[in-house]
């Protein structure tokens, strides 16, 4: 076996980190540790020496649980940093932007990365036009979502462009929560001008999670003096919420004006052929080695409410895979979101496979019988294909037990017919198009009155 189709231990620690924080905590703190075994039960994680010491205190519980889920209670976790055992400092991951923790931009969230569907169209366009002509084109630029949607992924998008592209622009990321420390840290020392300096001798600023500003009086006073002194000087200003500026009611007032002075835009769920190309992306980008794109369309028909729970499903899946030493394929796809995602089987328990087939028989022109014949035509084997799969989608029924309602067919006939069926419609757009109207006709019927 590679190391692809067996992921590291670090590999696996890393997934329970992500899945245990805020994306922009994970981006900001935790993504830029790396780890490894030194043996006789100790795990060596190092960090940027300038994030060494936060990561210590706010995260090293934390660190020790995921690493001791994966490795086993006994283990011991040395942090330390990274210059510690080089003997050199470590490289800079960030542009200069004066004092406080140094932020880092990750280098995987980039707009060649991000997915782009009906949900996230506008925000993505408005951040590429930021990133291009900083100041010029949308400022501020607002970006609105649920957790989980990509509004970092944009933050950090915007970041490795400008640095990239932007002849010397300078560029800081930072979240509310770390500018309300920076802040508080700075009156306490008497350390004003390093402070201010660190964020408006910048030429464009990233804002993550301002929602978190409400309520902090000295803090909110700071920011909106940053904010004018930004704006007037035409730096670039980008900001994410978890809601529309309108929305954040304990916010002060000339902020939430300044912040709809720009443009406003969202995010939203994926549907699914985006959420389907999101995993083929991580797929490809981790290397994880051969999925079942069956699995792949089973992952991202359950998991619909947000990216990173989708990416959270996927990591969880190969990982088990990986354990376990067997083919990440939809069985064990659909065993693992089973009993890891109980919530995420969305099963009308009303139904019956009869329901399933009387509606697709109709859908196609053909009758029940004609479904459960044996006959092989074009015509008849692709709609059993289609019930089979709704079937096992949305009953509880087991592979033999729909088997038998399909004239005596075994269970692998069946796993054949949903593995055939969620390859196409995650290739074929007619063909999802098809079981997403039958799906919703089905659950549209069993719904109490």
């Amino acid at each position: 076996m590679t190391e692809d189709e067996h992921p590291s231990p670090w590999r696996l620690i890393r997934g329970e980190l992500q899945r245990a924080v805020p994306e922009s905590a994970w981006h900001q703190w935790l993504e830029p540790l790396s780890g490894r075994s030194t043996g006789e039960g100790t795990l060596l994680v190092e960090a940027p020496a300038e994030l060494r010491p936060w990561v210590a205190k706010r995260y090293g519980r934390l660190l020790r649980a995921c690493a001791g889920a994966v490795l086993g209670p006994d283990v011991h976790v040395d942090l330390v940093a990274a210059e510690e055992r080089r003997g050199r400092h470590a490289v800079p991951r960030s542009r200069p932007g004066g004092g406080g923790p140094a932020t880092a931009f990750n280098p995987r969230h980039t707009f060649d990365q991000f997915v782009i569907g009906d949900s996230n169209r506008l925000a993505h366009a408005a951040a590429l036009a930021v990133a291009e002509m900083p100041g010029l084109a949308y400022n501020p630029l607002f970006i609105c979502g649920s957790p989980g949607l990509g509004k970092t992924h944009l933050l950090h998008s915007i970041a490795n462009y400008v640095t990239a592209y932007g002849a010397g622009a300078t560029v800081r990321y930072t979240t509310a929560e770390a500018f309300t420390n920076h802040f508080v840290g700075a009156a306490q020392g008497g350390a004003f001008e390093p402070f201010k300096a660190a964020y408006r001798g910048v030429d464009v600023l990233l804002v993550d999670d301002v929602q978190f500003l409400q309520e902090k009086t000295r803090t909110e006073e700071e920011f909106f003096h940053t904010f004018n002194a930004l704006h007037q000087a035409g730096a670039q200003i980008v900001l994410t919420s978890d809601r529309a500026p309108r929305d954040l009611a304990s916010l002060e007032l000339r902020l939430r004006e300044r912040f709809e002075a720009g443009l406003v835009t969202d995010v939203r769920a994926p549907d699914h052929v985006t959420r389907l190309t999101i995993l083929r992306k991580r797929v490809q980008q981790d290397g994880v080695g051969a999925i079942d794109p069956a699995a792949l369309g089973l992952i991202a028909e359950r998991v619909n409410d947000n990216v990173r729970t989708l990416e959270g499903a996927l990591i969880r899946v190969v990982a088990f895979g990986s354990l376990t030493g067997r083919a990440v394929t939809a069985e064990l796809a659909d065993e693992v979101l089973a009993g890891l995602y109980p919530e995420l089987r969305k099963r009308a328990s009303a139904m019956t496979v009869a329901d399933i087939q009387e509606r697709t028989a109709d859908a196609f022109g053909i009758s029940v019988a004609e479904l459960v014949s044996q006959s092989r035509a074009a015509a008849v084997a692709w709609p059993r294909q289609i019930a089979m799969y709704l079937a096992r989608e949305l009953t509880d029924q087991t592979l033999p037990a729909i088997g038998r309602a399909f004239g005596d067919r075994n269970h692998t006939t069946v796993l054949h017919a949903y593995r055939r069926t969620a390859e196409r419609i995650a290739s074929d757009r007619d063909a999802f198009e098809i079981v997403r109207r039958l799906t919703e006709s089905l659950r549209g019927s069993t719904r109490p009155s």
